[in-house]
């Protein structure tokens, strides 16, 4: 017997919850109801393809950076508890590597003019903050298409809850 399919219907402020792009959301909204979850998907993946750099980093702005959980609780309330699930093992790091995350995200900052962005699900903070420091090391074009990937991720794992 087949499951019944779910049409999906977002609001504006379900979409923002998975992506602060507003072109991103705006595109979405033009393609709703998605008659199911593949189609849904699909949407998404358009309309990631079509963001500028400056759609992008409005994606990215949307997000607090790795580690900093003052910044999280604080400033991101909208996205907050997405957020905390996907940085979940990032609270369970030692002062020294949450120190490390800090200080290597606003050199991020500083070098590449936006947060880093990485999917950070399942990951241990050492294993961000090693991924962080290999990344930095890239110019700026490879590093905004290396965020882009992450948003999409972390996107994706959000939309999943309206499976």
């Amino acid at each position: 017997m087949n499951a019944a399919i779910r049409t999906i219907h977002l609001t504006p402020p379900q979409l923002a919850q998975i992506c602060t792009s507003t072109s991103w959301q705006q595109f979405m909204l033009a393609h709703m109801p998605s008659p199911d979850y593949a189609t849904f998907c699909q949407s998404a993946d358009v309309a990631f393809a079509q963001l500028s750099e400056s759609d992008w980093l409005e994606a990215f702005a949307g997000h607090p950076m790795i580690g900093d959980l003052d910044t999280l609780q604080k400033k991101y309330s909208q996205g907050k508890h997405l957020s905390e699930q996907e940085q979940g093992e990032i609270k369970q790091a030692s002062k020294a590597v949450l120190h490390d995350l800090l200080y290597y995200n606003q050199a991020y900052l500083k070098k590449f003019g936006f947060i880093f962005i990485i999917c950070a699900s399942q990951q241990s903070a050492e294993q961000v903050l090693e991924q962080l420091k290999a990344r930095i090391k890239n110019n700026r074009s490879d590093e905004l298409m290396n965020a882009a990937i992450e948003q999409q991720k972390i996107s994706r794992l959000r939309m999943e809850s309206y499976q």
